[in-house]
Parts: structure tokens; sequence; C-alpha cells
């Protein structure tokens, strides 16, 4: 129950635009031995998007990598989102790489949002 606790006001913080404190309880988490899981990446990136934070966002695809939490639709289309508001097309790109790999499908937002990284880039 820790976990969803956490996601709770990781949440909280992604809908109020509160960014570097979604950074932080994603940290405690860690550092309180908490496991962490898609539902807690996927808002601490929702949190980095809406606040234009794409360096703490590629940051967090590769924690998630390390920490081997399966990266999904809502992941992938946040991240590509995240990177095409920023104009890192190639990013956003590269993404799309890691979405054939991976067992998540892509979806219209994923190509939407991969046409206008290109289109910005």
């Amino acid at each position: 129950h820790d976990t969803v606790a956490f996601n709770s006001a990781i949440s909280a913080c992604e809908k109020s635009f509160e960014w570097f404190q979604a950074l932080q309880l994603s940290t405690l988490m860690t550092q309180s031995r908490v496991d962490s899981d898609a539902v807690t990446f996927n808002a601490t990136l929702i949190a980095c998007e809406r606040s234009g934070r794409w360096g703490e966002a590629l940051q967090l695809l590769s924690v998630m990598t390390k920490s081997k939490v399966e990266r999904n639709t809502i992941t992938f289309n946040t991240a590509i989102s995240t990177f095409e508001k920023a104009c890192k097309w190639a990013k956003a790109f590269d993404l799309l790489g890691a979405i054939a790999r991976s067992k998540a499908e892509s979806d219209t937002v994923t190509c939407n949002a991969a046409m206008s990284a290109c289109e910005k880039g």
C-alpha cells in the first residue's frame, strides 16, 4: 500500500505542475525501499512533460529501464510528447524504435506526437 500512497502523492504533484516535488517523491520511494511501478514513472513523466522538463524525463526513462519496470503506451506517449514540445525530434524518433522493440503498442497519440516532433525538428 506504500506504493499506492506515493503514487497518489506524485499524481497530485503532476496535476499541480510540481515536477520537482514529483521527482523528489520518486527518489524518496527508492530511498525508502518502496517499489516503483509504471504508474509511479508515468505520473512523474507527465509532471515533467507538463513543465517542459525533457532532460528529467530522459533520466526517468533510464531509471525505469534500470529498475526493470516495463514501459507501456502511456510511458512512450508521454515521453515522445515531452520531446516533441522541447523540439527534440531525434529523441522522440529514438523512442519510436524503442516502442517497436517493447511489448507496448503505439497508437494514434504516439504517431501524432512523433510526427509533430519531426515537423518541429
